[in-house]
């Protein structure tokens, strides 16, 4: 009796340990793209706190295995995009939807990291234009790596001579009124952009067009007209920003939609997927909540998006 135990403790073991290692083995692959098809990966999903474990607002486009298009330049978000093996000579265009630190500051960085990319064609950036306290994004650039601003030892990136064998152009793009910007295309990706409120802030929100698909990335707002739903009618993931609560006020609820709202412009816009970003800690915790209000008019594909995490369209 005694011997049958020790085999059974002894096989209940062993099973336990395999069961650990392949799950071990097999957790890092739900962090990666797949290798066919167009892909949304979280390089961030938190906000600007410095407590909540996650990175900042930041997120990749991938189309068969290669990355083509950032969104957000967030706290952290270079570091992630070594950490998703994507390649910055690959990429299409980086897009800001604001210029907010906790949606920028890594731009230097990826300019710095660039230099030992191989990157041998021309970059473009492309973000709002100027309003109130917050400069242009071509002027928001020269003030960080312009020949006199904050890293003066990477102004010949803005121009064609560049140390790192390529060139990087600021775009500007319309921040007021509620025209369609339709600018920017390439051999794998097309942009829009409408401008969207956020508060005193210049914004706008992103639609990609890549392998046949297509997102929107809503960046922060307050929905004050409405535009998204059109914007980002029938898309095939809306990635939308649940920094508050519904039971926000004051500045913040200026400045952010709330989950109710967030359920209503789905509702109208019928994404395929909805993919919630920018999750700060008053909106942790409280996911049952967000979600009651989210599917009191919408009640498709819903995801608390977490970092490092990769969606397939």
């Amino acid at each position: 009796m005694l011997h049958q135990l020790i085999k059974f403790t002894a096989a209940c073991s062993a099973l336990a340990l395999a069961t650990f290692s392949s799950t071990a083995l097999a957790a890092p692959t739900e962090n990666y793209c797949g290798k066919e098809g167009v892909w949304i990966q979280i390089l961030g999903a938190g906000g600007p706190e410095l407590d909540d474990g996650q990175g900042g607002p930041s997120y990749l486009v991938w189309q068969d295995d290669v990355a083509r298009l950032l969104v957000d330049t967030a706290p952290g978000s270079s570091v992630k995009f070594d950490q998703s093996g994507a390649n910055f000579a690959d990429l299409d265009a980086i897009a800001l939807t604001h210029l907010h630190a906790d949606h920028t500051a890594d731009l230097p960085a990826f300019v710095k990291g660039s230099f030992f990319a191989e990157r041998d064609r021309p970059l473009k950036v492309l973000g709002p234009s100027a309003g109130g306290m917050f400069p242009a994004t071509s002027t928001f650039v020269e003030r960080l790596i312009g020949p006199e601003g904050a890293y003066p030892y990477l102004a010949d990136f803005l121009t064609h001579k560049s140390s790192g064998g390529y060139k990087l152009t600021p775009v500007d793009v319309p921040s007021k009124g509620n025209r369609r910007w339709a600018r920017f295309g390439s051999d794998n990706l097309k942009l829009a952009a409408i401008p969207v409120n956020h508060g005193p802030v210049p914004a706008v929100a992103w639609r990609a067009e890549i392998g046949g698909h297509s997102i929107v990335f809503t960046g922060d707002f307050n929905n004050e007209k409405n535009l998204i739903p059109k914007f980002a009618k029938d898309v095939d993931a809306l990635v939308i920003h649940h920094a508050i609560p519904e039971t926000a006020r004051g500045v913040a609820r200026e400045l952010h939609v709330t989950p109710g709202q967030i359920g209503r412009i789905a509702n109208q816009a019928q994404p395929r997927m909805l993919i919630l970003g920018h999750r700060m800690k008053r909106t942790r915790g409280v996911e049952s909540l967000s979600r009651a209000a989210i599917e009191e008019n919408y009640t498709g594909s819903l995801i608390f998006a977490n970092d490092m995490e990769c969606w397939g369209l």
